[in-house]
């Protein structure tokens, strides 16, 4: 007679880490008679659905051998081209060479971790912070440690008490539009971090999937314009928020020796990113007008965050208070003191609206009265009635 014996047990890890909580509050608001502010959606509506058709007819039209076939990890030498010609208007010289192009922007922070950090090495973040960097550096078997905030994010003094005390491998930033919290690092504050950097010796990653969503004010440099550290800064940034997110397409610049870790990393991943979805991004910024593109989004977009910041003060009970940020896709609303925003969603829900509730944005102790709201998806209207129902669930 044979025994059967045990499944080996997964990797502990995973179970540690667990899924995502903005991900599975998706799967239970997903239904057409809710109205909901949780998700971080770009709108479909305005997604330039006839553009991208054409360039992908275009370049299957014209070279399907080459773009139907394996390509090299480092990307489309086109589309690297053009992303490096944008990032030099904005300010930032980039070669062609310095990109790596990415499944997403979060395949980059995967790539990073994967070429930076060993088991038990110290991640700083910022408090809240994106829950699935979070997520990507658990599963690294880092030590994440929260770094203080204010209105205008880290706190430089903290910072670089932190940094000399916990001597970590790497600092995580979103410096614009920062997801959860809607805020902007302000100039002072990134070059206080590239200062810090270049002096106490860390790695320092600026996630910025959202800094052409600006509606008001003037563009801020990034840390990797700042003098001091340009050997240690690393940008992400992502197609899905400028141009549709199936896409699925991201780029990576940072100096040499840690690009081509990546690229060993992304060869053991998944090879290289999708040759047709690179090709046909880089003939939609060759023959669309991506800029024109981009000013009706922030239009409309701008529209709809004034909805959401005209109705708050009706909607969430006194004593709350929210930020207004310049761009992006989130607001940051804190209810008063002892609520539980957690708690309080499944009385949202039954009133067919939703919200994120901010606690699982923290890497230390949550504050349990804070919510994140995006207001992208749902038009003047709809937001209207949206809060409306708010009012009625948290009155």
């Amino acid at each position: 007679m044979t025994t059967t014996a045990a499944v080996p047990a997964l990797a502990a890890r995973t179970a540690a880490v667990g899924g995502s909580p903005v991900r599975e509050i998706l799967a239970l608001t997903d239904a057409p008679d809710v109205i909901s502010f949780a998700g971080g959606l770009p709108a479909p509506e305005l997604f330039d659905a006839v553009g991208i058709r054409a360039a992908y007819d275009a370049v299957l039209r014209e070279s399907p051998r080459r773009v139907l076939q394996y390509s090299t990890t480092e990307g489309d030498p086109a589309l690297r081209a053009a992303v490096a010609a944008r990032l030099a208007v904005r300010g930032l010289p980039t070669d062609v060479d310095d990109l790596l192009i990415t499944s997403g922007s979060q395949q980059g922070l995967s790539l990073l971790a994967s070429a930076l950090l060993e088991p038990g090495d110290t991640v700083l973040v910022e408090d809240p912070t994106y829950l699935a960097a979070l997520q990507c550096f658990g599963l690294a078997g880092a030590r994440i440690v929260p770094v203080p905030t204010d209105d205008e994010g880290v706190v430089p003094d903290a910072l670089d008490a932190l940094v000399a005390s916990e001597r970590p491998k790497m600092l995580y930033l979103v410096p614009n539009f920062q997801n959860p919290t809607g805020r902007t690092l302000p100039l002072a504050r990134r070059r206080a971090v590239a200062e810090i950097a270049a002096r106490r010796g860390l790695w320092v990653v600026e996630d910025d999937p959202y800094g052409e969503l600006r509606f008001e004010g003037e563009p801020v440099p990034w840390i990797s314009q700042c003098p001091g550290a340009a050997d240690r800064t690393v940008l992400l940034s992502s197609f899905s928020k400028v141009m549709a997110p199936g896409l699925r397409l991201g780029w990576l610049r940072g100096p040499a020796a840690l690009r081509r870790a990546c690229v060993i990393a992304k060869q053991a991943a998944d090879l290289h990113t999708p040759t047709l979805d690179q090709a046909a991004a880089a003939r939609y910024l060759a023959d669309s007008d991506l800029d024109a593109h981009l000013a009706v989004v922030r239009d409309a977009y701008r529209v709809r965050r004034d909805a959401l910041l005209a109705g708050l003060a009706g909607a969430l009970p006194p004593g709350s208070t929210w930020n207004h940020p310049e761009g992006g896709m989130f607001l940051w609303a804190r209810l008063p003191e002892g609520s539980d925003a957690t708690a309080l969603l499944e009385k949202a829900v039954a009133h067919q609206v939703a919200y994120v509730p901010g606690a699982p944005f923290y890497a230390g102790s949550p504050d349990p009265a804070t919510l994140r709201l995006s207001f992208t998806t749902h038009t003047p209207d709809e937001i209207e009635i949206g809060l409306t129902r708010l009012a009625g669930a948290l009155g």
